[in-house]
């Protein structure tokens, strides 16, 4: 396949592509049963395309379902990053090609005008269910999304799916219209690469691509968008759901075998057995999986669907310590929004913590606080058990998962009980796992967002929960008060009456709510941790001014000035769509996508404003699940 090479390229960092030339692949349409109405590319093609909404479907992984189009579009934004990961070229941005494909107009993969054959890249929406607020929905699935084809990065060798939110109806739209809001889609936009930039594992966005003239109705009639967006895989614990809803033990196995070796390498990547109380191994990566063990005949009997549950666990368990650690609530984390793979997905209602409130939701539909900051890690794990219940035969089977009999016709009723225990234990032990998984990866992020090397059990009460409780009866912002930290010296805070003086630094500019009372009680109450701190810091790094530079850089490099609060993206939105506005938004995608910088070289005075204080009486935001 021809390349085409951007001057990046040529002087030897990347190879680079236009989005024609990519290199494409589609093996989820290649290797998953399809929807029996629509099982070839070109049944689809050649139906109307009004005809492809909803309606259940049965037995199939994926219907074949072209983009819809909605007249007069603008291509408003691409992520650098975005183009960088997946391998194209960035001067290819202004060409035809690329702004018809991520607005949906043209099937890149398909020559103008020609029918697609059986083998050609077409585009799918995927079939899945799940469980709503705990309550289960159905049939949900991608109701406007569609996407396009995968493609693999030559450099890096990871291959993503590249899809089209907002690009219309589909089987799975049930009562709704395919489309997406220009609010919801700049939210979208901005948060998934923000979120990447900070290192939380996340799905993530290509490009924004606004359509004025398709009015969609939600709250009320708002003009309509499209994100180009991509990840290594759009696979939920909802897919697995829907299939258990319906006793398709047959599409769970292939859902499973899929997972293993396309989504995470093969099964010989996945770990080893894992026996009880043995923490320290829980928390390692598998050097090599024996025989005995991918037949279900090692310890514990944990085959190779034992351990893909395991493994779909232990990166979810990373990806919430990750949100916990950066005070990040998803709002809506149904099971149909858990990626098997551990990424932040679909996102609706979310936002970053202003000040720290564990009870905090930015759903304002969600009133019991199921998917409050606080609850997320349970929530992730509440969905993995339903997980577990939907791998529930594959990995009580143990080492007869094989077994003709068991594959072709089921679970006998002589050994029954004894699959049920299996399973029981497996998701019981899998459990725990997840909390150390969990634990540790929280440990090592807040060690070194608190600018420690090592990390001291003492550190847990003393600094973490004491922090915590501090910033959270004072009504301070949680983000801010690391980033402040990572400027502070030992010699700033050697003495209680400078410690004191410095306390103040993390207050609102406002100065402190009512709240959180007398205010040299709050100050006394900051400079007791800030001695604490301050002894861990020179117990790891020393005192002098050469350790408190090298910790200022290491502190800052994980403790970002920037993040996309709630109250810039309602800004954002405003002047994108209401105000006509551009330029603001590539000005804060590239604050979004360096978010440690010290500057951003477009606006001073603007980069301090959207870097400071959250307006007093725009903090803790809510909002819809159509934002």
């Amino acid at each position: 396949m021809a390349s085409h090479m951007s001057s990046a390229a040529a002087n030897g960092s990347q190879q680079t592509f236009s989005i024609r030339d990519l290199p494409k692949s589609n093996s989820i349409t290649r290797k998953l049963p399809p929807d029996a109405q629509y099982p070839t590319p070109a049944s689809s093609h050649n139906e109307e395309r009004q005809k492809l909404g909803p309606r259940l479907v049965r037995n199939a992984a994926f219907t074949y379902v072209r983009p819809d189009t909605f007249g007069r579009t603008e291509l408003a934004g691409v992520s650098k990053a975005g183009l960088r990961d997946l391998a194209i070229d960035p001067a290819s941005v202004e060409t035809d090609d690329f702004k018809n494909t991520v607005a949906g107009r043209k099937i890149i993969t398909l020559e103008d005008g020609q029918e697609p054959k059986e083998t050609d890249i077409y585009p799918w929406a995927q079939c899945y269910g799940g469980y709503q607020f705990g309550q289960w929905a159905g049939q949900l699935g991608d109701g406007r999304a569609i996407s396009l084809f995968e493609s693999t990065n030559p450099a890096t060798g990871t291959r993503y799916e590249i899809q089209l939110k907002g690009a219309g109806r589909t089987p799975y739209s049930r009562f709704a219209d395919g489309r997406a809001v220009v609010r919801s889609s700049i939210r979208e936009f901005v948060v998934s690469e923000a979120l990447n930039a900070l290192g939380i594992p996340t799905t993530r966005a290509l490009s924004l691509t606004l359509a004025p003239e398709a009015k969609v109705r939600r709250e009320m009639t708002e003009p309509g968008a499209i994100v180009a967006r991509f990840a290594q895989t759009w696979l939920r614990v909802g897919t697995f759901d829907l299939p258990r809803s319906r006793g398709d033990r047959d599409m769970i196995r292939k859902l499973s075998d899929y997972s293993a070796e396309e989504v995470f390498g093969g099964w010989e990547k996945l770990p080893g057995a894992v026996a009880a109380n043995t923490e320290p191994a829980v928390l390692q990566p598998s050097s090599g999986v024996s025989k005995e063990e991918l037949q279900g005949e090692g310890e514990n009997q944990q085959n190779r669907f034992s351990r893909l549950y395991r493994e779909i666990a232990r990166r979810n368990a990373k990806m919430v310590a990750w949100w916990q650690a950066y005070a990040f609530t998803n709002g809506v984390l149904n099971t149909d929004n858990t990626s098997i793979l551990g990424l932040s997905i679909d996102f609706g209602p979310f936002a970053f913590l202003d000040n720290f409130d564990p009870n905090y939701t930015p759903n304002h539909d969600d009133h019991m606080l199921r998917y409050s900051y606080k609850n997320q890690p349970s929530i992730i794990w509440w969905n993995l058990v339903r997980l577990g219940e939907a791998m529930g035969e594959l990995i009580g089977a143990g080492g007869r998962c094989d077994d003709e009999e068991f594959v072709t016709k089921g679970v006998s009723q002589d050994w029954a009980d004894e699959l049920i225990k299996r399973a029981e234990n497996v998701i019981e032990q899998t459990g725990e796992e997840y909390k150390a998984v969990f634990m540790a990866e929280y440990k090592r992020l807040m060690t070194a967002r608190l600018g420690l090397k090592n990390f001291k059990q003492s550190d847990f009460e003393e600094l973490y929960s004491e922090l915590l409780d501090t910033l959270e009866a004072l009504e301070l912002d949680f983000n801010h008060t690391f980033r402040k930290l990572s400027y502070i010296s030992t010699e700033d805070v050697d003495s209680d009456e400078k410690r004191k003086e410095i306390a103040g630094r993390f207050f609102h500019h406002e100065g402190l709510s009512t709240l959180a009372g007398p205010e040299d009680e709050a100050r006394a109450r900051i400079a007791n941790w800030l001695e604490k701190w301050r002894a861990r810091v020179i117990e790891d790094w020393s005192d002098s001014a050469e350790a408190n530079e090298e910790r200022f850089r290491a502190m800052r490099a994980v403790n970002p000035k920037f993040t996309p609060r709630s109250w810039i993206l309602d800004e954002l939105i405003e002047r994108v769509e209401k105000k006509g506005e551009r330029e603001i938004l590539g000005n804060v995608m590239e604050m979004a996508l360096n978010p440690f910088n010290e500057e951003w070289g477009w606006n001073r005075e603007e980069e301090e404003r959207l870097c400071g204080d959250v307006p007093r009486y725009q903090r803790a935001m809510q909002c819809s699940c159509s934002s």
